[in-house]
């Protein structure tokens, strides 16, 4: 290896220790921020995202080859903005202590929680939603008091730079850095002693992320992902369901992890159903290959994968069904497609896909839905559409997901005023809003004894009194 190259990455990861050091060193010496000092960085964090919000859109796009810059707008800064306006709305309240009762037994005295910031947090954000999954975590770090380290993707270098000069020119060192590099970096990153670490990623790296952090006793947010399943009823109009399942599914090309990974469909409607979804692409992209709204696969690698996993299923017998558009692979895009009687050991059913391919699968019955989704790993998301109360809520209570969204999709992640976040294998732990405060917070409980001690004039030496209350305590109901 080049002996300048060898330096430049010595450098980097000395470089990541120092800022870490510094921050740390803050946390330890000082007071927590007050309720003034959080807002003001808030504030500051919305002037500077939209002071440069086109040239986010801009690097956005030109790290994916294309990128649709409503999407980027819609879904990446107007979700941080609003989490920025949830949280100077929410502080002043969440940052009050909390009163708690303190039995009988223990009076005189008072009891109350204290929400008080962990120290430094680490955030390791992925490359399909770069700007939202490394911002909107820092949002309620930064509600909750603490100094913030952020080591973006290396599969959107442009982006990454940007939002490291753009960090470095709105916060001081102590407050918020953006680290920049490949895996060792990341490696390296994930080893530091934070007070608490976010990963957003694949659950495969998560595993290694968790494990990295074990070794400092760093609590994690880990944000996965997996196979989130859409069940559409037989009460339900075919075509209006297909077309949200549309919506959800090819936003980012497929490209997110709450998308609708499959959909469980009545036997008798799978072909129907199908159709109705290319049938509702027709209509988001008349166009594919010089169409800007819908964005490119990230890289050459992921859309080898996707193409292969197809040509897989169609092989084994699936029926494929896509819309086509001469152009797409110099784009780098990959048309939105439906497949059909997916073998149920090929990678389309076996991995998060994790881009614009919908496998649909028939079911005779709705407990044959759920049992088919409990066989496989609890997903990041669930969807469902009905008409009845009784059937979604048979389906919430009887297929546990990170999150639900009811008769849509999505939409359940870009909620302020509930957790967002996985379980099992899907992740561990939620933020967003309140939730978000609570989760990047330390609860601290205070006891403050009154005008006496009871327990103090039990004893030592214990005698007859310490017997009798024991006995007291004992009976009680």
């Amino acid at each position: 290896m080049d002996t300048q190259i060898v330096t430049q990455h010595q450098d980097g990861l000395a470089d990541l220790h120092r800022i870490f050091d510094v921050q740390h060193g803050v946390t330890r010496g000082g007071l927590a921020p007050t309720l003034q000092e959080r807002k003001s960085r808030l504030e500051k964090l919305r002037q500077m995202l939209v002071a440069n919000e086109a040239a986010f859109v801009a690097a956005i796009s030109s790290d994916f080859g294309n990128r649709s810059a409503d999407e980027t707008r819609m879904l990446e800064i107007g979700l941080v903005l609003n989490g920025i306006r949830c949280a100077r709305k929410g502080l002043a309240r969440w940052m009050r202590p909390e009163k708690r009762h303190v039995d009988v037994a223990f009076q005189p005295a008072k009891a109350w929680v204290r929400h008080e910031p962990l120290g430094v947090v680490g955030i390791i954000s992925p490359w399909n939603y770069p700007l939202f999954l490394s911002l909107g975590p820092l949002v309620d770090v930064i509600a909750a008091g603490n100094r913030a380290m952020i080591k973006p993707s290396e599969l959107t270098p442009r982006f990454s730079d940007l939002l490291a000069r753009t960090i470095a020119d709105t916060f001081s060192e102590d407050e918020i850095r953006v680290v920049t590099g490949g895996v060792e970096v990341a490696q390296a990153f994930s080893e530091l002693p934070f007070d608490h670490l976010v990963f957003t990623g694949s659950t495969g790296v998560g595993r290694k992320v968790m494990l990295a952090a074990a070794a400092n006793l760093t609590p994690v947010t880990l944000e996965l992902g997996g196979k989130s399943p859409a069940i559409v009823c037989d009460d339900v109009d075919v075509a209006k369901v297909a077309k949200s399942v549309a919506f959800g599914k090819f936003l980012n090309a497929g490209q997110t992890c709450i998308a609708p990974d499959y959909a469980l469909v009545p036997s008798s409607k799978v072909e129907a159903f199908g159709k109705a979804v290319i049938a509702a692409v027709g209509k988001f992209y008349p166009t594919l290959a010089g169409n800007g709204d819908y964005t490119s696969i990230i890289s050459d690698r992921h859309y080898s994968r996707l193409v292969g996993a197809v040509d897989e299923a169609r092989a084994a017998g699936a029926t494929v069904l896509s819309a086509r558009d001469d152009g797409v692979a110099a784009a780098r895009k990959v048309a939105p497609t439906v497949v059909i009687g997916a073998p149920e050991n090929g990678v389309l059913m076996r991995e998060e896909i994790f881009g614009p391919v919908l496998p649909v699968i028939g079911y005779d019955s709705l407990d044959e839905a759920l049992a088919f989704i409990n066989r496989r790993d609890r997903p990041l998301a669930l969807y469902a559409f009905s008409h009845q109360r009784e059937t979604l809520e048979k389906i919430v209570d009887g297929a546990i997901s990170g999150g639900v969204t009811l008769n849509g999709t999505l939409l359940h992640a870009a909620q302020d005023g509930m957790a967002f976040g996985g379980v099992g294998p899907s992740g561990i732990g939620g933020y967003h809003g309140r939730d978000g405060f609570i989760r990047f917070s330390h609860a601290r409980s205070v006891l403050k004894i009154g005008f006496i001690n009871v327990f103090e004039k039990l004893g030592p030496p214990w005698g007859g009194l310490a017997r009798t209350v024991s006995k007291i305590l004992a009976r009680r109901r």
